[in-house]
C-alpha cells in the first residue's frame, strides 16, 4: 500500500508545480474571506505538514516505540510564516525539496520499519498509517488548491 501512496505523492508534485506555475497572482492570492486561506496559503500549509512529517518519518526510524505525534498549529505556522506575501516559486520550490526527501524516506521503509508504533492523540497506529495518511491529507488539500 505504501508504494501506492508513493506514486501518488509523485503525482500530486506534478499537479501542484503544474498548477501554480500556470496560475495568476491575483488567483493564488485570492481569499474568499478574511479567516480563509488563499492557494498560496494553503501550499504553505503544505509546507509545514512536509517540515513535520519529514521530521516524524526521519525520527521514528531512531526514536522510542510508541513514536508520540507532537501536534502543530497550523494556522499560527501559517500567520508566522506570512505566505501570503512569500515569493511563490520559493514555496513551490521548497515544497517539491521536502516532498521529494520524503518519498525518498517512504521508499527506503521495509515491512519491519512501516509496523513502528505511533501514538496519535491518544490512539495507536504505525508509519505505514502515518505516510498513508499524509498522502490523503495533501491530495485534500491539492483538490481545494486546484478547485
Amino acid at each position: 500500500m505504501i508504494d501506492t501512496s508513493i506514486e501518488q505523492l509523485k503525482n500530486c508534485l506534478a499537479t501542484v508545480e503544474s498548477f501554480f506555475i500556470n496560475a495568476s497572482t491575483d488567483a493564488v492570492q485570492f481569499k474568499k474571506s478574511d479567516s480563509s486561506w488563499s492557494k498560496k496559503e494553503i501550499l504553505g500549509h503544505l509546507i509545514d505538514s512536509g517540515i513535520n512529517n519529514l521530521q516524524r518519518f526521519t525520527e521514528i526510524q531512531f526514536e522510542s516505540k510508541p513514536y508520540s505525534i507532537r501536534k502543530y498549529d497550523q494556522n499560527e505556522l501559517v500567520l508566522a510564516n506570512d505566505y501570503q506575501n512569500a515569493e511563490l516559486l520559493e514555496l513551490i520550490g521548497f515544497w517539491l525539496s521536502i516532498n521529494r526527501r520524503i518519498i525518498k524516506i517512504m521508499t527506503a521503509q521495509t515491512e519491519k520499519t512501516l509496523q513502528f508504533e505511533v501514538k496519535i492523540n491518544g490512539e495507536y497506529n504505525n508509519l505505514s498509517f502515518l505516510m498513508n495518511d499524509y498522502v490523503v491529507h495533501m491530495k485534500h488539500h491539492i483538490n481545494q488548491i486546484i478547485n
